[in-house]
């Protein structure tokens, strides 16, 4: 081989070297266009998956989400109005005008004294923000607390009170005046032990509610006859719905069994008046 071919090999030689290294980057840089390209997709993917996570899911994990709350049972409301304002009696209690006349009292210094007339027979039209409701007032087997409900409705003490205990099946209960809470509030004073019913209550039953004593004002109406069947005789029994039973039904589904009556609706006592039987 002479000198000029061999120099002709070395150049050839050389080219194809150059070729190579030329292909072989030019592979490399395509490669690494891929690289980053897929990079750049998995960031995309989790950025839009960290999107819809902030933003609630799809619509399937939307529409669960949903129902979910939608099956869960509803948060009883305990907000209650406070009570309206009224007057305080200082000392005895004189007896209320029976016209309707007198200004609200809200707080009493002792229990009242004996208003009504012995054998009077008396109805007492609760007027609710649902409706009305009308009790017999059985002044023979309870004077006493007759004579204490009159009194006190008269003072228009219940006006503008809400049912702050209403517990489905069972009782409507109302005359709390707020202070210091729904769940204690009274006029001042408690009641005595007395004029307890000698048998089972009744749908419809009116009776005073109580604690360690008898509660001055807290009354309860009895919603049906499996809410009769829970009650021991232990309450002072003073009247009988004689109308509107229903909606003391009504009534009283509007509170939270599972914490034993809060309300889920807010129902105010408008007004209750006293009248003959």
């Amino acid at each position: 081989m002479t000198s000029e071919e061999k120099r002709q090999r070395h150049k050839e030689g050389h080219r194809s070297r150059m070729e190579a290294a030329r292909i072989a980057e030019a592979r490399a840089r395509r490669r690494h266009r891929f690289v980053v390209a897929g990079l750049v997709l998995v960031v995309a993917a989790a950025l839009v998956a960290a999107a819809v996570v902030l933003l609630g899911g799809d619509d399937d994990e939307t529409a669960a989400t949903d129902d979910t709350t939608t099956t869960t049972a509803p948060e009883a409301d305990p907000t209650l109005p406070d009570p309206p304002p009224g007057g305080t009696i200082e000392g005895p209690t004189p007896c209320p005008a029976e016209d309707g006349s007198e200004e609200r009292i809200a707080t009493f210094a002792e229990p009242p004294p004996t208003c009504i007339e012995e054998g009077q027979a008396l109805a007492a039209d609760i007027t609710t923000s649902m409706g009305p409701i009308t009790v017999a007032l059985d002044a023979e087997a309870a004077p006493t607390m007759v004579n204490n409900f009159v009194v006190l409705a008269r003072y228009h003490y219940f006006d503008g009170l809400p049912f702050h205990r209403l517990v489905p099946d069972f009782v409507a209960q109302t005359g709390s005046s707020g202070i210091p809470d729904y769940g204690s509030g009274g006029p001042g004073y408690d009641m005595p032990d007395i004029e307890k019913p000698s048998g089972a209550y009744a749908p419809g039953d009116v009776a005073m509610a109580r604690s360690d004593a008898v509660s001055g004002s807290q009354f309860f109406l009895v919603a049906s006859e499996a809410g009769a069947a829970q009650l021991t005789p232990e309450y002072p029994l003073f009247g009988r719905v004689t109308e509107g039973l229903d909606l003391v039904a009504e009534l009283a589904s509007l509170g939270d069994a599972a914490t034993n009556g809060t309300p889920t609706e807010v129902v105010l006592v408008e007004s209750v008046t006293i009248r003959p039987a």
